[in-house]
């Protein structure tokens, strides 16, 4: 559970020790919090947003849009993924563009920082000048260029950073 919404992966139980996790409130910090808590051996699973990486994705002056294979509807948004361990977010986006397009990035610069409560997520958003030829990977089945004129933004997460760049 996170900010009274269901999450997708929620912890039931804990990890340290198997007992049933509850919501218990607890003096933190900056008062009583209420989370997922073990009663047995006090773990507190602290439900922080993940940070996800994504790229406006330029090739030959149009913006690269994709539609993931587990999408039922035609929509087609950014290049997207998560940060692997030990890598820095421009490193992680990186290869992101590489596994998900057959691109290699030329040139990569921070678009903006954006919220997407819906799943506990924080976007990290690059403008990535790409080269080369588009192969899709298996997660991707359809991909667009748009001039980025005829690029409509929608209201959310990567949406917001798409209409900040444009």
């Amino acid at each position: 559970l996170s900010h009274g919404m269901e999450q997708e992966h929620a912890y039931r139980f804990c990890p340290s020790c198997a007992t049933p996790l509850v919501r218990l409130v607890k003096d933190e910090d900056g008062g009583p919090k209420e989370r997922l808590r073990c009663p047995a051996c006090g773990f507190t699973h602290w439900d922080n947003p993940v940070p996800v990486l994504a790229a406006i994705v330029e090739l030959e002056g149009k913006v690269l849009l994709a539609r993931n294979a587990a999408w039922q509807a035609p929509f087609f948004a950014l290049i997207t993924g998560f940060m692997e361990a030990g890598e820095t977010p421009e490193e992680g986006i990186v290869r992101e563009v590489a596994e998900e397009t057959g691109l290699v990035v030329e040139s990569l610069s921070l678009v903006g920082v954006h919220e997407f409560k819906k799943k506990n997520q924080v976007i990290i958003t690059y403008h990535a000048r790409a080269s080369g030829q588009v192969t899709l990977s298996p997660e991707l089945v359809e991909y667009k260029l748009l001039a980025p004129e005829k690029v409509l933004c929608w209201p959310s997460g990567t949406g917001f950073a798409l209409a900040q760049w444009l």
